[in-house]
């Protein structure tokens, strides 16, 4: 029985339970941030006129605060899939663990598994960045084109202008 508590313990808790106690402690931090000696000074003439009042108000406030901050947290959660992330993370370190070798290092020296990831990566950048080099070359060339046309145009204007102002005088 005591072997599997040690790796009950060894093992420590998940992720999960780690997140909801550093969202729990949090919490209690914000309440005691916010105490009633803090809201009673800030509301110090509505305390002498009604003590009792004042406590409940603060009360009220309090609970509605920490109901509206775990229902947020808890949407965070489910929108995320925070939960089966955290699980599967969990899995992924515990099946790690029985790995002799760390599979993003399996040469052991760093600069061939940085090239070994790394040139692939780059050569696919490169191809990419050379097809929109030449499909903005592209672009430019017929953007030129159409200015010479215009040029072209302006110029025939230009003559047609002259010829009839030729004529007309």
């Amino acid at each position: 029985a005591s072997g599997d508590g040690g790796a009950a313990l060894a093992a420590g808790p998940g992720r999960a339970q780690v997140f909801t106690t550093v969202v729990d402690t949090f919490l209690e931090k914000l309440v005691a941030a916010g105490s009633y000696q803090r809201f009673v000074s800030c509301y110090r003439c509505f305390y002498k006129l009604q003590p009792q009042l004042t406590k409940s108000i603060y009360d009220q406030f309090i609970s509605q605060l920490q109901a509206s901050i775990k229902e947020e947290i808890q949407e965070v959660k489910n929108e995320g899939n925070l939960e089966g992330l955290f699980s599967s993370l969990d899995k992924i370190v515990e099946e790690a663990k029985d790995q002799e070798e760390p599979a993003w290092r399996p040469s052991g020296i760093p600069e061939e598994d940085i090239r070994s990831t790394m040139v692939p990566y780059l050569l696919k950048h490169r191809s990419h960045l050379r097809r929109a080099l030449r499909e903005k070359e592209e672009e430019n060339r017929k953007v030129a084109e159409s200015v010479l046309m215009g040029r072209d145009r302006i110029a025939e204007l230009q003559q047609l202008i002259q010829a009839r102002q030729q004529a007309w005088q």
